[in-house]
């Protein structure tokens, strides 16, 4: 019986949560970047604080549930949550004073330069007060209502990350005797931002953007709401809860209506953060934290507005094209392009999609949407983890299902975020008539994949895509992803095992080529792992190139160490958390590592291995995370056609190379350097893939290369 690893002592690993503040501190980087254009600095501020909203719903929550039930075991990093707690509090606070200063002494007056202002109401011109009192007279007033504090009336719930405006309200004269109106009154207006947008577009001269918060909009108006008051003082307020969806499957409940209540019970979350403006009187600020149940750390006064998550509005407004990336239009895929039909191309050979380069709806969605209007298409299964709530996926199943096709869709309840969308869609096929499951009880089904079975002059034929990215229309167009699209009858057989396995529960006796989570991804991945290992002690090259989302599993991190003693070559692209210390001597000297955060997301996780001399690249939905290795239905294959897999090594070896948007992270999990490289020729994978890909496609010369472009354009 093998001896079971060591996990690493705390001194050798990074605590995740931290890892992944390292992380967001990057994506910060961005914004500061004067190199990227304008507007997506503002974006990039934009992406920070969405990025820290879902980490106080679910990250920062659950640290405080466990200190709240007095949990004081430390993790394997050494910290206890209460440490843990102070540390995150430290780094957020100055994370987002820094953000502020960013914003109101950078970039604001940037934006101000380029004619984009945002106004306070005091500099607007008396046609500018007339249009915003018609606009909240025609598009908010019916939304508004003011919600009094007092004796009668209890303090409401101020919803999850809502703009929230307080009131602090006195009578202008004495009311009469017996009035039902109290001489003062403390009233909570919630913005109506889900139905309006965030920044008000005003009237402007040509060549000029002027806006208005709505926040501001609506303070403007309030002596119309509150006749008969003098409004003392209005503060804008935004509270996040504790979001993280917590399902306590029973057997004996169908997982749906589990899944319902849970998120019924999740708008009920207790507060986590109050962002408010420092004007806030300290009497009121003590009145919220006492209503919230908060303390002094859960606190964050802003400047100028409350919610920097909302300045991807003011981006979607602005349809400038020098203050914004340039454009990158999806390339053809050849094998696609020469073909009358996509099962005429996958019938030759593998094809590799590398999303958003290539369009997925040119080549996945419209995969999904030939097998519906094919008559000699029988059947269509497939994985469904995130999708739009117009998702042309989703629908195309429905309709699929409507024409009498068998259908089968695996659709994951549980996907954090996007639970609602998913029941509605999982409703909506089931009316239709398709086999509508949620996967394995305790195992969310994430991975991604798709068969189509068609009938040919020959028999049945099966058409397989697997990815390592959701069949999310939006996200493809914002992530970097990769899938594979074979008709190999080894793979149609290995998807037609995984349908069954989770349509039916049925234990395929092998699979050829797919490695499944949770049952054999760890163990393919540690034993190719070990295979390197021997051929460095052995004296053989010995190489691996891992690139994921997230490295945080200390059994594969402490794998990886033994890997880096053993002489072999370890380098990894982590685009979030990565708790393993690289370049420690006598523990990591060999293990380099690159986190990429450019204009796509880096979504694909890729694992190659050298093997002395006959390579293995494996395609995979799942990081080394314990819940992609052991909680988690993921699935990770190797491309078989040896073009294909030089191709996406010659990716990797480029990513490797960026010096402009990689950054090598030292010991501590700070950025030491741009790149590997940082005095080579300056390389931006993101844009060089790009024009790889358009020499591959057959598109023609470029008339400009991409290289040539001005600096500003590349970044550099």
């Amino acid at each position: 019986m093998a001896m079971k690893r060591p996990l690493p002592r705390p001194e050798e690993l990074i605590n995740r949560e931290l890892a992944w503040l390292d992380f967001n501190e990057r994506v910060l980087e961005e914004a500061e970047d004067g190199s990227v254009p304008l507007l997506e600095r503002v974006k990039f501020l934009s992406i920070v604080s969405n990025n820290w909203d879902e980490f106080f719903m679910v990250r920062v929550a659950g640290i405080w549930r466990q200190i709240d039930a007095g949990i004081t075991q430390p993790s394997a990093d050494g910290l206890t949550p209460r440490q843990l707690m102070d540390r995150i509090s430290q780094r957020l606070h100055e994370g987002s004073a820094h953000q502020h200063a960013l914003f109101h002494d950078l970039i604001e007056p940037m934006l101000k330069a380029e004619g984009i202002v945002i106004r306070n109401p005091a500099d607007l011109s008396p046609s500018d007060r007339d249009f915003v009192s018609e606009y909240f007279e025609r598009s908010l007033m019916p939304l508004i209502t003011p919600l009094a504090v007092d004796t009668g009336h209890p303090f409401p719930r101020l919803a999850n990350r809502a703009m929230v405006l307080v009131a602090e309200l006195e009578a202008q004269e004495a009311l009469e005797e017996n009035s039902m109106f109290p001489l003062s009154e403390l009233s909570i207006i919630h913005v109506p931002a889900s139905v309006a947008t965030r920044f008000l577009r005003l009237p402007s001269k040509p060549g000029t953007h002027a806006f208005i918060t709505l926040e501001n909009v609506v303070r403007m108006q309030l002596e119309r709401l509150f006749s008969g008051y003098e409004v003392k003082n209005c503060n804008a307020v935004r509270v996040t809860r504790d979001s993280d969806l917590v399902v306590e499957e029973d057997p004996e409940e169908d997982l749906m209506k589990t899944v319902e209540e849970s998120l019924r019970s999740s708008r009920r979350g207790a507060a986590v953060r109050l962002q408010y403006e420092r004007g806030l009187s300290k009497p009121l600020l003590d009145f919220l934290i006492e209503e919230l149940e908060l303390s002094a750390e859960d606190l964050y006064p802003t400047e100028g507005f409350t919610s920097f998550s909302d300045l991807m509005e003011l981006y979607m407004q602005l349809d400038l094209p020098h203050l914004k990336d340039l454009p990158l239009p999806p390339l053809p895929v050849p094998a696609l392009e020469l073909s009358e039909s996509i099962f005429e191309a996958m019938s030759k050979r593998d094809i590799l999609l590398q999303h958003p380069y290539q369009s997925f709806d040119d080549s996945v969605v419209r995969f999904v949407r030939e097998a519906v209007e094919d008559p000699k298409v029988l059947a269509i299964k497939m994985t469904l983890y995130r999708m739009s709530p117009t998702s042309p996926i989703a629908a195309a199943l429905e309709r699929a299902a409507e024409r009498g096709k068998q259908v089968a869709a695996i659709v994951e309840l549980r996907a954090r975020f996007d639970e609602e969308a998913n029941i509605a869609w999982a409703r909506r096929l089931e009316r239709a008539g398709c086999h509508v499951v949620y996967g394995l009880p305790h195992f969310k089904t994430h991975g991604k994949a798709c068969l189509v079975v068609r009938q040919e002059a020959d028999g049945l034929r099966r058409y397989c895509h697997l990815g390592t990215g959701n069949y999310n229309e939006r996200t493809s167009r914002l992530y970097s992803d990769l899938g594979l699209f074979t008709a190999r009858p080894e793979f149609g057989e290995d998807l037609s095992n995984l349908f069954n396995l989770l349509t039916g529960y049925t234990r395929p006796p092998k699979f050829n080529h797919l490695l499944l989570a949770p049952q054999f991804f760890r163990r393919g991945l540690t034993m190719r792992i070990q295979r390197e290992m021997e051929h460095a002690r052995a004296g053989k090259p010995a190489r691996m190139i891992l690139k994921m989302n997230a490295l945080v599993d200390p059994n594969m991190i402490e794998l990886l160490y033994e890997s880096s003693q053993a002489g072999v070559q370890v380098d990894l692209i982590v685009r979030g958390a990565c708790c393993l210390r690289s370049g420690v001597p006598g523990l990591s000297e060999n293990i380099r590592v690159l986190s990429i955060v450019d204009r796509f997301l880096e979504h694909a996780r890729v694992y190659y291995f050298a093997n002395d001399g006959h390579p293995e690249t494996l395609l995979a939905s799942g990081d080394l995370m314990p819940r992609n290795l052991d909680h988690r239905v993921e699935v990770a294959f190797p491309l078989v056609d040896p073009i294909l897999a030089a191709e996406i090594v010659e990716t990797l070896e480029l990513q490797l190379a960026d010096n402009v948007k990689g950054r090598m992270l030292g010991p501590d999990g700070q950025v030491l350097q741009r790149g590997l490289n940082p005095n080579g020729p300056f390389i931006r994978s993101q844009l060089r893939a790009y024009e790889y890909g358009y020499m591959r496609s057959g598109a023609g010369a470029m008339t400009q290369k991409l290289t040539e472009l001005r600096p500003g354009d590349l970044g550099f």
